[in-house]
């Protein structure tokens, strides 16, 4: 499996899991808003210290985001490229958000696969608070208020991220979960939802990077940097599942199930399940 050498020391724990319930919530996201306030400004009225967002055919105008890009040094193993604005309202095919907070403001993190006013199919990290709404658009949210996620310095890969906190709830039926670089990520949520006792569940949006992408198709991504998005994930009987939109460097979309024990994490994944009954024999 490919690997990628960070600039800082590995965690000893390569897979965050605390256990919480989880709570659905549907709502608009408000035409004229930044995305930054249309998505938080609900959640945090439901509560919610946490939350994975999931929502399309939204709008957008203006629009700037950054695509996956080679690090310049030694200091990150991948970075972002210069600031994409194209000209004109831009559609969101679909977006998945994580929700935490920064400094005690809310905050989010955006990855998603677009159209363009060229007509051309992009993607990308959408820059939230640079970006606004042109219409409304229907979002559904997946919250926790027992863990609360927040920026942090994180030594091992010298960015700051998105960090999940919190005291686990005995007998919860989900799990907010964060997967450390080089770890492969069916494995990861397999080996984190036994550890809980969980053999059936959906994954809720959710997003991350992976050393390039490698596809059940036989279809790979060679870009050593990859930003991706969860369109549909399961746990059935135990064994992982994921379908993933991912980006190369080059903006350019690719799309499929995993392969099993070829997709490492490249800087870090947030992933968020909610145990369901076992499918029927």
């Amino acid at each position: 499996m490919r690997s990628l050498r960070q600039p800082g020391p590995p965690h000893p724990v390569r897979v965050e899991a605390i256990a919480a319930q989880p709570h659905r919530l549907s709502f608009t996201l408000a035409a004229g808003a930044t995305l930054t306030d249309a998505v938080t400004a609900p959640l945090v009225a439901a509560g919610f210290q946490c939350a994975t967002v999931t929502f399309r055919e939204a709008a957008l105008n203006p629009f700037r985001y950054v695509m996956p890009n080679p690090a310049t040094d030694g200091t990150h193993v991948a970075w972002f490229s210069a600031t994409q604005a194209p000209v004109g309202t831009s559609v969101v095919e679909q977006a998945n958000v994580t929700f935490g907070w920064t400094d005690g403001t809310p905050s989010i993190h955006c990855h998603a696969v677009w159209r363009e006013p060229d007509g051309q199919r992009r993607g990308g990290h959408i820059l939230p608070a640079e970006t606004i709404l042109a219409g409304p658009a229907e979002a559904v949210a997946c919250g926790f208020k027992t863990v609360r996620i927040e920026t942090k310095p994180d030594p091992e890969t010298n960015f700051t991220l998105f960090q999940p906190a919190g005291e686990p709830v005995p007998g919860a039926a989900g799990l907010v979960l964060r997967v450390k670089p080089n770890e492969d990520i069916l494995t990861a949520v397999e080996m984190a939802a036994q550890a809980h006792g969980i053999r059936d569940a959906v994954v809720c949006g959710s997003l991350g990077s992976l050393i390039g992408t490698a596809f059940v198709s036989g279809a790979t991504v060679v870009d050593h940097a990859t930003e991706v998005l969860v369109r549909e994930g399961l746990i059935r009987n135990g064994q992982a599942a994921l379908d993933l939109l991912s980006v190369d460097m080059q903006g350019r979309v690719h799309e499929g199930w995993l392969r099993r024990g070829e997709n490492p994490v490249c800087i870090t994944f947030d992933l968020f399940l909610e145990a369901v009954p076992p499918t029927p024999p």
